[in-house]
C-alpha cells in the first residue's frame, strides 16, 4: 500500500508504546484512525497528540480478549468511517514466571489478550478489508515468536501462536486484495516490562521497575517511534515478515541457521546476564 493518505487505519493497544507511535505517524501520513486500548486515559492522550493532523480520529475502550466487544468494535469502525483499509493488531501484555509457576488463569489471561486478541481482531475485520481494492492486516508478534527464553514461557507461547496464525492467514489470502504481515520487534523502548505481571506465588528476583531499567540498558535497542517507522515502511512494501531492529535480524538469522545452538544459548543467557549484572 504505497499511498496511505485518506486510508482508514485501526490500531489496538494505542495508549502507549509502539501502538501510540503508529497512530501518530499514520496520522501524519494522512490516515484516518480508529484506535483502541483498555487504558482510557492513555488512549485519550494519543488521540489528543494526533489531533493536529486534520484527520478523523475515533477512540474506543476495547478489551482485546472480549470476542463480542471486538466484533462490535469492527462494526462501529465501518459505521464511523465507511470502510477500513489497515488493521494493526498490536495490543499485548507480558507475564513473568515459569510455566510451572504460572496458574492456568494467568496463562488464559495472557493468551486471551496476546493470541485471541489477534485472532478476533483479524477475523472481525477481514470481511471489511476484503471489500477494499487493497488492504493490509498487520499482526504484532515478537522475536519471542522466533525463539524462547526461560521465565517467559506463556509470553513466548502467545507470540509463536501469532506467528503461526498469521503465516497461515498470509497463505490463505494470497489471491485476495489483503496483504498480511507478521511483525517481529526486537528490544523496543516501551513500558511492557514495567507493566507486566508476576505469576502469583512466584518470587521475582527484581522489581518491575528494576527489570524495566535492565531491559532498557541491555535489551531495548530502538525507540517506539523508530519501530513504528519500520513497520509502516513494511506496510508500504506489503512485506509478509517485518523484522524490527538489528537484534531481530540477528536473532532471525541465528534461529534459521543454528537453531539447536541458539535455543541452548538463549536458555542460559538470562543466568549469564544476571551474573554479569551482579559484578
Amino acid at each position: 500500500m504505497k499511498v496511505l493518505k485518506g486510508k482508514v487505519a485501526v490500531i489496538t493497544g494505542a495508549a502507549s508504546g509502539i501502538g501510540r507511535s503508529l497512530a501518530l505517524q499514520l496520522a501524519r501520513e494522512g490516515c484516518n484512525l480508529s484506535i483502541t486500548d483498555i487504558n482510557s486515559e492513555g488512549l485519550r492522550e494519543t488521540a489528543e497528540m494526533a489531533a493536529n493532523n486534520a484527520v478523523k480520529i475515533a477512540t474506543e475502550v476495547v478489551n482485546a480478549a472480549d470476542r463480542d466487544h471486538v466484533y462490535a468494535f469492527a462494526e462501529n469502525v465501518v459505521s464511523q468511517h465507511g470502510c477500513v483499509d489497515i488493521v494493526i493488531n498490536n495490543a499485548g501484555v507480558s507475564l513473568r514466571g515459569t510455566i510451572e509457576e504460572v496458574s492456568d488463569e494467568e496463562f488464559e489471561w495472557l493468551m486471551g489478550i496476546n493470541f485471541w486478541g489477534v485472532v478476533y481482531g483479524s477475523k472481525a475485520f477481514l470481511p471489511y478489508l476484503k471489500q477494499q481494492s487493497e488492504a493490509n492486516l498487520v499482526n504484532i508478534s515478537s522475536v519471542h515468536g522466533l525463539f524462547t527464553n526461560p521465565g517467559v514461557g506463556p509470553y513466548c507461547s502467545s507470540k509463536f501462536g501469532i506467528r503461526g496464525f498469521t503465516m497461515a492467514l498470509c497463505q490463505e489470502l494470497k489471491d485476495t486484495s489483503v496483504k498480511v504481515s507478521c511483525v517481529h520487534p526486537g528490544g523496543i523502548k516501551t513500558n511492557i516490562v514495567k507493566n507486566s505481571r508476576d505469576a502469583a506465588g512466584s518470587i521475582p528476583e527484581k522489581s518491575l521497575e528494576e527489570a524495566q531499567e535492565d531491559f532498557d540498558k541491555t535489551i531495548a535497542r530502538i525507540s517506539a517511534d523508530k519501530a513504528a517507522k519500520i513497520i509502516i515502511r513494511g506496510i508500504r512494501k506489503d512485506k509478509a515478515r517485518i523484522l524490527v531492529g538489528s537484534d531481530a535480524t540477528v536473532f532471525d538469522f541465528m534461529t534459521r541457521y543454528f537453531p539447536s545452538y541458539w535455543q541452548k544459548f538463549m536458555g542460559v543467557l538470562p543466568d549469564l546476564l544476571s551474573r554479569l549484572g551482579s559484578k
